[in-house]
This record gives C-alpha cells, structure tokens and sequence, in this order.
C-alpha cells in the first residue's frame, strides 16, 4: 500500500475529502519525524513505537571491490510494533 492508496482507505472511514485526508497523513508523519528526530519516543497503543536506537562502530565490506570500510557509531530510527499488531500479522 502506498500513501495515495492509505489516504483513500482513510478517506472513505472518516468521510473526509481525501485533500483533507492527505493533509492529515502528512502532518501525523511529520510529527512522528520530528518527535523522533528530537530524541523523544512515540507510542501508538496497538500499532507500535517509533524510537532511536544507536549503533555502534563496525567493520563493512564493499561488494564491488572487497575493500574493507570503519563505518563510525550513527543513531537510527526504529520501529518495533505492539503484541496486537504482531498478532494480527500472524
């Protein structure tokens, strides 16, 4: 599902336009994105958590010529989903 395709499944459950809508997506991302980005955590209850996670400094290998890079410590974002969202993949 791409995002044109979510906002028209929204679009059609709340009975809003889907300029509306988009708006709406657009906006609830970029606040994940910046809470996010701004160290804090944020958790929706039956869907998951977005967090940072560092990681640490390691070793990489390039495929095309076998030379071995030090790639330095970095923080990435995460994602880990709730047990109810776990459960209804299964």
């Amino acid at each position: 599902m791409n995002k044109a395709a979510l906002v028209d499944v929204v679009a059609s459950r709340v009975e809003l336009t889907k300029e509306a809508t988009a708006r709406v997506v657009d906006e609830t991302v970029a606040a994940i994105v910046a809470a996010v980005a701004g160290g804090d955590v944020v958790r929706l209850s039956g869907f998951g958590t977005f967090e940072t996670r560092d990681r640490g400094p390691r070793t990489a290998r390039n495929p095309r010529t076998g030379d071995q890079l030090r790639l330095s410590a970095t923080t990435v974002p995460a994602f880990r989903p709730s047990p109810a969202f776990k459960k209804a993949v299964r």
